[in-house]
């Protein structure tokens, strides 16, 4: 159940209307990194972990109802800024004098060439596209029905969308805007550090899915380009693996891929886990993932998705009003 409360989360204002701005505020109302992209990107996710993974359905129900609050402040804020248009464009009856409203000066000609068609389109309000007026998709959304995929995938979202509102921040000089831009991108931090502490939370998460890499592949760093070779921890050294395992670096990858005829064969290096080692660690983990989910998720009978207070089962006391 979705309740929805007047107030807004954040206490929105503008100084002055400024439909320029408003246009460009589109891209996280309807864009790709948007507001309204993050909300059904984290409500798709949740229906997965509903059985299985309670705590993280929770966690992505509450982070996308929020969502969906900064969707409402971003659209108010849109509203705000066209303040005045509303009117002029229902005055039908004459012609409407809007310059005013865009702040008219010598670049009226960019200003009318780029806002024309939102102001045409929108009425007003604000519309569910990016700033350049492509509409909104759900292609945006990312939901792979694994855990530990999804939320590193959310965790670049807000990371997209934190520095969307960055950069926003330069093209206002409306100190409320700014204010309540601020408060958008630092809730893109919490939610980031969220994401992060739920992967954490999940045990091996690395690498994502069920199936590990081949060895003979997993530790080898390809020399890719001729000149300088640059060397750092992501191609020496121990790397992310445990200790007695480190990176391989192929200074010559054309002399090693004729060498192993097309890696067929070429022994694993870099650690002593063979072949057989990293298929029984796949099956053991497809083996615990596969309990987890069917252990909470009945395969036959009658299903139902809530259990409602009763007598006999009261709310829980935190809940109680």
């Amino acid at each position: 159940m979705i309740y929805h409360v007047k107030e807004l989360q954040f206490d929105a204002r503008v100084s002055n209307p400024d439909p320029r701005f408003a246009r460009l505020l589109l891209e996280q109302f309807g864009g790709a990194n948007g507001e309204l992209k993050a909300a059904m990107q984290y409500f798709t996710q949740a229906f997965t972990c509903r059985k299985p993974y309670p705590d993280k359905y929770d966690m992505l129900m509450d982070i996308a109802m929020e969502e969906f609050s900064h969707l409402e402040i971003v659209g108010a804020t849109i509203t705000m800024l066209l303040s005045g248009v509303s009117g002029e464009l229902k005055n039908a009856t004459e012609e409407a004098d809007l310059s005013h409203l865009i702040n008219a000066n010598k670049e009226k000609d960019h200003i009318a060439h780029t806002s024309a068609h939102f102001l045409v389109h929108s009425g007003g309000g604000p519309m569910v596209t990016d700033c350049m007026g492509n509409p909104w998709s759900g292609f945006f959304v990312n939901a792979n029905g694994d855990l530990t995929v999804d939320l590193r995938s959310n965790i670049g979202a807000e990371s997209r969308a934190k520095i969307t509102y960055e950069y926003l921040m330069q093209f206002t000089d409306d100190p409320h805007v700014k204010e309540t831009l601020g408060f958008l991108m630092t809730r893109e931090v919490a939610h980031m550090n969220m994401f992060t502490a739920a992967l954490a939370d999940i045990k091996p998460n690395f690498p994502p899915g069920i199936l590990q890499g081949d060895p003979r592949a997993t530790h080898t760093y390809f020399n890719m380009s001729d000149g300088q070779n640059i060397r750092g921890p992501w191609n020496q050294g121990q790397g992310p693996w445990p200790q007695g395992e480190e990176w391989i670096y192929m200074e010559n990858p054309v002399e090693q891929v004729r060498a192993t005829r097309g890696q067929k064969r070429q022994p694993p290096m870099g650690g002593e886990r063979a072949g057989e080692k990293m298929w029984q660690i796949s099956e053991e983990l497809a083996e615990m993932r596969s309990r987890e989910i069917k252990s909470a998720v009945p395969t036959s009978g009658e299903q139902a998705w809530s259990e409602y207070p009763t007598p006999e089962k009261p709310e829980p006391a935190g809940l109680r009003r």
